[in-house]
């Protein structure tokens, strides 16, 4: 029984961890609920979270189709370039929002890798106009 109530604990640490993640990001606790259901489902976006949340950094030992976390993110910050002109998509300065949305393209990967991976694979994140 006592193993039981650590992993509800620490489940409930997690919960806690994604909401408040969603609240930094300006997103509603409906928004930071239904992304903890769907990582609680997920036992590789799980352990990766709870590595983040124990160490501040990536595990990386989960991947789908070969990308990690990290390479997700990695991505992102490629695209702000492209983001500039577009306040309103403008994640560059909050880091709850970056994390969220790296766990998020992971369970787009999880769902239906190949459209993520085409995106990702395709685009530069360079603006082609200014090429």
């Amino acid at each position: 029984m006592e193993q039981e109530e650590r992993l509800e604990r620490a489940l409930d640490t997690l919960r806690s961890y994604v909401l408040k993640l969603a609240a930094g990001a300006g997103e509603t606790e409906r928004y930071g609920e239904e992304l903890w259901q769907e990582i609680r489902q997920s036992p590789g976006l799980l352990q990766e979270l709870a590595w983040y949340h124990d160490k501040g950094s990536f595990l990386c030992r989960y991947a789908v189709e070969g990308y990690t976390l990290a390479d997700v993110l990695v991505w992102q910050v490629d695209h702000f370039k492209l983001y500039m002109d577009r306040p309103e998509e403008m994640n560059r300065y909050r880091q709850e929002r970056l994390l969220l949305a790296a766990f998020e393209a992971m369970l787009t990967l999880e769902r239906d890798p190949q459209p993520l991976i085409k995106k990702m694979t395709d685009e530069s994140g360079q603006d082609a106009a200014n090429q």
